[in-house]
């Protein structure tokens, strides 16, 4: 059952209230992420204290202050979050924002995730420099652990920085709380008469985190009572070997990259670990999610060990790897191959569904011969098979070898649109236009582009 609540009498020390100073000084030494700040309010304890704590260092520290509440329908207390919110941010006159969101029970990524994805989604549409979130030590140390048990590599045991990037623009994320605990802010909120309201989900052991909280951490304290300084610490030192191997990776992508592609070769050249430590590193940067170590573990082994010739295709999430001859090549989903079949009848641009478009140009002396292309045209699909002579002064070649020449990886071959005259094949995209249509130097043409 949810509730508002006042906090449970704690001692209030000097340091509890020195709260402010301590959250001044964290704004100081993040100055680059702006002045507009916008508080992730959930309503609970932490937040509240947060938001408390940014409302009276508004003028000292020249702040413009709001505040976000994303209401995700999952609990039956969930409206009156939502007001406790209102109401809260109506006395201390801070601009809100109460967004709703749906979240599906059976997203494949669990509830939680699903929620954390919501949330972010929200956050990413506020008008302002930094979102603001009031994670803290003990929460640090909850994702230290559960990341471990998780098996996660140095960046999921970094933990939650203290700044980050907000989804590679402009918008930081702040969290400013981490370096103090629960027990300090709950100080600080009886210290200032605040009021929150608790979630009872929190208290459902059947989420991880929740397990780790209420029956792992309080048995680990009572042998270390220290753990929340010691996971700190180790997220630090987790958090400056992922900037090392982010270096590392930086340094070999720079010898192993040509014109965007990774290099197999460059791959086997290197260490398994530094190898995996690349590979890893240029899936992140083509916007994939951080892979599984057994995943890249499989792709490595098989990218490596695959023949030159070999169509290798390898699959994550709805994306696509590829390996053709010594080039990696990477997709947001598995190139689909399109079917179809358009009519030109002489417009400057045909629109290709799937598949982009082509243009038409007027040209003299070059291009696809005006007088010869003559009604039917078409643009269909290259089957994949035939011969064309885009060299008069050599014979007839096949098109599979042209393409192969022209290190056309295979999966691109079969979607390239070709141009027809009354059957005949006329021109293809990436090699070029058929001997017996070409204009001749004294004759009007067509120059044919294909954007993709």
């Amino acid at each position: 059952m949810a509730s508002s609540k006042k906090p449970r009498p704690s001692p209030v020390s000097a340091a509890t209230a020195g709260l402010p100073g301590r959250v001044l000084e964290f704004l100081q030494s993040h100055h680059a992420a702006g002045r507009r700040l916008c508080v992730g309010l959930s309503g609970g304890l932490d937040s509240v204290v947060l938001l408390h704590l940014l409302h009276g260092l508004r003028e000292q520290a020249g702040l413009a202050l709001s505040a976000v509440h994303v209401h995700h329908g999952l609990s039956p207390h969930a409206d009156a979050w939502a007001e406790s919110c209102r109401r809260l941010c109506a006395a201390w006159q801070i601009p809100l924002v109460i967004s709703r969101v749906r979240i599906d029970r059976r997203d494949r990524r669990g509830l939680e995730a699903a929620a954390r994805a919501a949330r972010y989604a929200v956050f990413a549409e506020q008008a302002c420099d930094a979102i603001v979130l009031a994670q803290h030590r003990d929460d640090q140390a909850e994702t230290v652990l559960h990341q471990l048990l998780r098996g996660a590599g140095v960046k999921g045991l970094a933990a939650m920085p203290p700044e980050r990037p907000f989804d590679g623009g402009p918008l930081r994320l702040l969290r400013p709380l981490l370096g103090l605990d629960r027990a300090e802010l709950a100080a600080y909120a009886e210290l200032h008469g605040l009021v929150w309201v608790e979630d009872e989900s929190n208290l459902d052991p059947g989420y991880s985190r929740n397990y780790l909280r209420h029956h792992v951490l309080p048995a680990i304290e009572r042998r270390f009572p220290a753990y929340r300084d010691t996971l700190a610490r180790a997220a630090r030192h987790f958090a400056d070997c992922d900037q090392l191997l982010d270096e590392l990776a930086r340094e070999d992508a720079g010898r192993a990259m040509v014109d965007g592609d990774l290099r197999v070769s460059a791959l086997a050249a290197l260490s398994p670990a530094r190898a995996r430590n690349l590979l890893r590193h240029y899936l992140i940067a083509q916007g994939w999610p951080a892979p599984p170590a057994d995943w890249l573990d499989e792709a490595l082994a098989q990218l490596l060990t695959a023949r030159p010739d070999a169509e290798l295709r390898l699959k994550l999430s709805g994306r696509s790897l590829a390996r053709y001859r010594d080039r990696i090549h990477v997709f947001e989903a598995a190139p689909a191959i399109e079917t179809g079949e358009w009519s030109w009848q002489g417009e400057a641009v045909l629109p290709l569904a799937g598949l982009g478009q082509l243009e038409f140009a007027a040209a003299w002396g070059e291009g696809v011969s005006q007088a010869r292309l003559i009604a039917p045209v078409t643009v269909r699909l290259y089957p994949g098979a035939g011969q064309i002579r885009p060299d008069c002064n050599r014979p007839r070649r096949s098109v599979k070898n042209l393409l192969q020449e022209l290190a056309v990886p295979p999966w691109q071959r079969r979607q390239l649109p070709a141009l027809y005259c009354g059957g005949q094949l006329v021109w293809l995209a990436d090699v070029g236009v058929d001997c017996a249509f070409q204009a001749g130097p004294d004759e009007p043409g067509w120059l044919i582009f294909w954007r993709r």
